[in-house]
This record gives structure tokens, sequence and C-alpha cells, in this order.
């Protein structure tokens, strides 16, 4: 499982772009708070060679998929959520293990730790109402 800024990172695959190479399908964790996006541990490796080749070559666009063939549920079993979740859920997740852990900062008086986590339980919960209105209209 990885963190960033204190939420877990969402396992999900994605579109990044090395130079002027767009690569497609590569598995990826980003952050719910700050949208940080990270290629997933497992595959770093294979994405800087297959990403480093197609710059080489001069492709436009590239396939992850069609070079890396790893089992996507074998990379995301250690994530918490993922992106076919309801997004909803993955907030209400996100706060629920927040607010655990702001309880565990409280007990052992870790002020600026609680700090970090009410700023990050304020962008969970403002997602959480964006999230919330859009399904009402």
């Amino acid at each position: 499982m990885s963190f960033c800024c204190g939420a877990s990172m969402i396992g999900a695959k994605g579109t990044l772009k090395h130079f002027r190479t767009h690569i497609h399908n590569v598995p990826i964790t980003f952050c719910p708070v700050c949208q940080r996006v990270e290629v997933h541990h497992m595959v770093e490796n294979e994405y800087e060679v297959l990403a480093d080749f197609a710059h080489g070559d001069g492709a436009s666009e590239i396939d992850f998929q069609d070079y890396v063939d790893k089992d996507v549920k074998v990379l995301f079993e250690n994530c918490v959520n993922n992106e076919n979740e309801d997004p909803l859920d993955i907030v209400v997740s996100q706060i629920d293990m927040a607010l655990d852990l702001l309880s565990v900062a409280k007990q052992i008086d870790d002020s600026d730790w609680e700090n970090d986590l009410k700023k990050r339980l304020g962008v969970l919960s403002a997602r959480r109402t964006k999230l919330r209105q859009r399904l009402l209209s």
C-alpha cells in the first residue's frame, strides 16, 4: 500500500507522458488529496525501459499492456481502493482512514500530524460534498 500526504494511494491505470510519447494503460497509484501520480512500484523498471525505447523510436503513442504482461489484480491487491469503485465510496473510505489516523495523532500528542490530517480531511470533505451534489443533480 502506498501513502501520500496521509491518504492511501488509489490503484488505477492511466496515460502518462514521457517527453512527446503518451503511454496508455500504465498501472499507477494516485493520491485523492493532492492528486500526485506515481507509476506502480512493481512496474517502474518496465515503464522506464519502455518509455525510453518508445521515445527513442519517435512513437507518439504506445500501449503499456502490449509490451508488459502484469496481472492487474496482483498489482492492486494491496491498494485500499481502486479506480473501479464508486468515487463517493472511495472518498468516504479515505475520510474514515484519516479520522482513525487523527485519533492516533491525538493520542501520541503529535500536533503537526494532527494539523496535516485536518487539512486533508477538509479537502476530502469538500470532494465528498461535490460528489454528493452531482448525485442530486
